[in-house]
């Protein structure tokens, strides 16, 4: 089972950045696709933008693309979330999550279930 570890989040002014990392262990990632995913108060938990690990290719939520971007370092079992322009509804907590199998746009769409690998989640607050 792949063991996750989000860090990056924090307080940012709206129009501002910040970058997330997940930092993978306990397993090689091949097949994998790792994720981001949201959850704000009162809503569901939504995916932001996920990766696959051996191709790279991503998918994008439409309410981020062009601000955010993911990116992956296979070296480093690691993977990225710039997240630019930020506005108060980019306000969550940022979960990233890994499932093997599976492509990014599917993963986006279906949150992982048990199947699923999760971290512990970090909190990004976009506030003037």
């Amino acid at each position: 089972q792949v063991q996750l570890v989000e860090s990056g989040g924090g307080l940012a002014q709206p129009g501002g950045s910040l970058r997330l990392s997940c930092a993978a262990s306990g397993s090689t990632l091949d097949y994998y696709a790792i994720g981001w995913f949201r959850q704000a108060p009162g809503k569901e938990r939504e995916g932001v933008s996920c990766i696959s690990m051996n191709e790279g290719s991503t998918f994008y939520a439409n309410s981020v693309k062009g601000r955010f971007t993911i990116s992956r370092d296979n070296a480093k079992n690691t993977v990225y979330l710039q997240m630019n322009s930020l506005k108060p509804e980019d306000t969550a907590v940022y979960y990233c999550a890994a499932e093997k199998y599976i492509i990014p746009q599917s993963m986006c769409r279906l949150p992982p279930g048990p199947s699923g690998s999760w971290g512990q989640g970090t909190q990004v607050t976009v506030s003037s």
